[in-house]
């Protein structure tokens, strides 16, 4: 079998996969750096059996994967996975249609109508981006104030994506929050992301530690993962008086600072699923 790997620049995550790919498992692994790919319609691109898609740019990801698909070589994750997950807006949709807890969610197009639709909620509220990652751009909003003075600079200063107004009820954490990694059929593991600031992101320095696998959390990661598509998604998690909510749900998840504390093989878990996808194409 030769996996295709879709890449950006690599980073630890990638050469862990790499290693387990190729020193560990002996599988051909053709690199695909998506700065330097082309494509042309209609002639297929990469003599590859499946793709694991890595890319840190969403929009190459997205159209990378639909062109290759496009050549009927299988993608993990599928294209429409990228879609939805990619698009909080549209990861907000697919929970609500399929019955996932979520936070309070409101969308707006104008300054004024999402003034309006702030100061029915209540402060404090979060103003996101509806394309982003890493926990940037995100605005913990506590008054009419910082309001007015957030959606002007989005509606003037922002890309097309910030004329959309993401705006999400504030939720209180206990310090901390989860993220579960589903891969398939299962929740393979979790961590707690602690942090004494509102955004919990080990990408913003948050600690991880080893969270338990519960039957409610793995139902609600799994419910998660297969309202936008399943595959090999990452779902970041309040936790709740009335129980376990869906904040966010990644799709080229990162793993490198979960390994250590769960203790269970992630990338292993990764190559496993690959190697299985693409067997039974």
């Amino acid at each position: 079998m030769r996996v295709g790997l879709l890449h950006s620049v690599i980073r630890l995550e990638e050469k862990m996969l790499l290693e387990e790919l190729g020193r560990r498992r002996g599988v051909e692994v053709v690199m695909i750096d998506d700065r330097l790919v082309s494509f042309t319609l209609g002639r297929r691109t990469f003599d590859v059996d499946v793709i694991l898609e890595r890319s840190i740019n969403h929009s190459r990801a997205l159209h990378a994967l639909r062109l290759f698909e496009s050549e009927g070589v299988i993608c993990i994750n599928a294209s429409t996975v990228a879609a939805v997950c990619g698009d909080k807006l549209l990861t907000s949709v697919a929970l609500h249609e399929h019955h996932v807890p979520q936070p309070e969610v409101r969308i707006a197009f104008t300054q004024e109508s999402a003034l309006a639709a702030i100061e029915e909620m209540g402060y404090p509220v979060v103003l996101k981006p509806a394309v982003g990652s890493w926990g940037r751009l995100l605005a913990k909003v506590n008054d009419r104030d910082a309001a007015e003075a957030l959606l002007e600079h989005k509606a003037v200063l922002g890309s097309y994506h910030h004329s959309i107004f993401y705006i999400q009820r504030f939720v209180e954490k206990p310090g901390r929050d989860i993220r579960a990694f589903v891969i398939g059929d299962e929740c393979v593991a979790a961590i707690y992301r602690a942090s004494p600031h509102w955004i919990t992101n080990t990408a913003r320095g948050g600690q991880a530690t080893v969270c338990r696998v519960t039957p409610e959390l793995a139902a609600i990661a799994l419910a998660g993962a297969r309202a936008v598509g399943g595959g090999i998604v990452a779902l970041d998690l309040f936790e709740t008086a009335d129980g376990l909510i869906v904040n966010e749900i990644n799709y080229t998840m990162e793993f490198k600072n979960s390994v250590g504390p769960t203790g269970v093989n992630i990338p292993a878990r990764i190559v496993d699923y690959v190697l299985q996808r693409g067997a039974r194409w």
